[in-house]
């Protein structure tokens, strides 16, 4: 006799005492997210500043700080937390959601650990693209450089070198590669 594995729900997650422990739900299934090294925090902080930054300038929405979650699907459901996103006023819910948002963000931003398998990170991508997701930044701090993810598929590869566009979703932003993880000035 065969028993299937009870799948939690959104709810089962808002609920659950996680007490240090951050936790994503996939498909129903509960996964257990490593803390983030220094690298990642640096580079995480720097993009969700400059992005909150020109949101805020221009009163286009909410930007979100990593664990925040937001349901992506249902029956089974699919709580993703991404380190930095981004809802405009046209998607953002009335009344405010006070546990996972019910939208997919417009744009989100994934920094890439060095404990992140290639895989993972391509469920995460394919997760919040196939809930609506308008663009998708994936940033490697190691060496530094990105891919950006888009919803009919395509993908490019940026370096060092290049910037970041917020392209339809976020018009006139900019946020060049290298700003992510400024240098130490020289003494």
């Amino acid at each position: 006799m065969v028993t299937a594995e009870k799948l939690l729900t959104a709810d089962d997650l808002w609920t659950m005492p996680t007490g240090d422990r951050r936790h994503e739900l996939v498909k129903g299934q509960l996964v257990e997210m490593i803390p983030a090294g220094g690298l990642h925090g640096i580079v995480s902080m720097q993009i969700g500043r400059l992005l909150g930054n020109f949101v805020q300038e221009n009163n286009l929405g909410y930007v979100f700080a990593a664990e925040t979650g937001f349901l992506l699907a249902r029956d089974p459901d699919t709580v993703r937390a991404p380190d930095a996103a981004f809802v405009s006023w046209a998607r953002v819910p009335e009344p405010l959601p006070e546990a996972y948002w019910p939208v997919a963000p417009d744009l989100v931003v994934e920094v890439v650990s060095p404990s992140d398998r290639a895989e993972d990170v391509q469920r995460r991508v394919a997760d919040f693209l196939s809930a609506g997701t308008r663009l998708v930044w994936v940033i490697y701090p190691d060496p530094l450089s990105a891919m950006v993810y888009y919803p009919d598929g395509k993908a490019r590869v940026l370096p060092r070198d290049d910037s970041l566009d917020g392209e339809e979703v976020l018009p006139g932003l900019t946020i060049p590669l290298a700003a992510l993880f400024p240098e130490k000035p020289s003494s």
